[in-house]
């Protein structure tokens, strides 16, 4: 199996987190930028904890400061993803490290990202988030910017960060801002936290999907709640396992939920930073787990179901999932 090839559906994908680091060394080159202590000898990112892991991923975000930039960083991730098979994705954008939260700088960054992404052959959407340890009134900042530009490409809203600050009520405001203007809802829980904080996303939040959500196995009712309420769950493994959620693939939950009739998907998070990208997730999976075609079908098929996207993209998309 070429696992290259195969056609995927990526929906849990950090723009930023996403940038190659030979691009964000050429940015810094550029713009005579010092990232001393963010790469090692070899070129590659370096954090040994997921608080190191923040800090790194904020240093790297420091080169990227214009539309412009965000423009280019959008073709050179989606070139990355064409070169592993990926049709369709969603990226998360941050309005935070694009213009701060204002309205007008944020719709320059947005356009010019969408310009980009319109020239690639990978079908792009991209999904608001806003940054759990930045607190609720950054975030109410954030689904206003999102609501303000909703449609187009931009047709998600969701939340990433630091899972252990605030609770999920706290940014309920938020997220029923982004909900009336028409947005699809995510937010990362049971990750780094436990099942708790799935179910306080699910009950707080009412989002559509759930970031990671892997330690929901942690919880038999949760996950018998998340398989009844067809809840889809952006898998990470390659990133669960380099941040210690797992110590391998085969102790990893993604098989066990959905042998338990939880919706799960595949994604890499922020590839670069754990040494991933879609080709080896898919292999992993084969060769460790005992995935066949027949099951990237179909989490495939549960992707695009899934999409914040319309319905002839999904129509359109769906097709290459299922052997028409």
């Amino acid at each position: 199996m070429n696992f290259s090839e195969i056609a995927k559906t990526e929906l849990h994908l950090h723009l930023e987190g996403a940038a190659p680091p030979a691009f964000i060394r050429r940015l810094a080159q550029e713009k005579n930028v010092n990232m001393d202590g963010v790469f090692d000898e070899n070129g590659a990112y370096v954090w040994t904890s997921f608080v190191e892991f923040l800090a790194t991923y904020e240093r790297a975000c420091e080169v990227l400061k214009t539309p412009e930039d965000f423009g280019r960083l959008m073709g050179a991730v989606l070139e990355e993803q064409a070169r592993h098979g990926v049709v369709y994705t969603e990226h998360f954008l941050a309005p935070d490290f694009c213009g701060g939260g204002d309205l007008g700088a944020w719709k320059e960054y947005l356009a010019a990202m969408t310009e980009a992404a319109k020239t690639s052959s990978v079908e792009a959407r991209f999904v608001s988030t806003c940054v759990r340890h930045m607190g609720p009134e950054q975030a109410k900042i954030t689904a206003m910017v999102s609501a303000e530009t909703a449609g187009g490409l931009l047709t998600g809203f969701g939340m990433g960060g630091d899972e252990s600050q605030f609770t999920a009520a706290d940014f309920a405001y938020a997220f029923d801002m982004a909900r009336e203007a028409g947005l699809g809802l995510t937010s990362h829980a049971g990750e780094v936290e436990g099942p708790d904080s799935v179910r306080e996303t699910l009950d707080a939040l009412k989002v559509d999907r759930i970031g990671h959500g892997v330690r929901s196995i942690e919880d038999p009712a949760l996950v018998q709640r998340l398989a009844d309420e067809g809840v889809v769950l952006e898998v990470c493994p390659g990133s669960n396992i380099s941040l210690g959620v797992f110590p391998d693939l085969k102790a990893h939950s993604i098989s066990r939920l959905r042998e338990s009739g939880v919706v799960v998907t595949v994604s890499t998070d922020d590839p670069p930073y754990f040494h991933t990208d879609m080709t080896a997730e898919y292999r992993d999976l084969s060769e460790q787990l005992g995935w066949t075609q027949d099951d990237f079908d179909a989490i495939n098929q549960a992707a695009m179901k899934a999409a914040f996207c319309d319905e002839a993209t999904r129509s359109k998309l769906m097709a290459k999932f299922n052997g028409a």
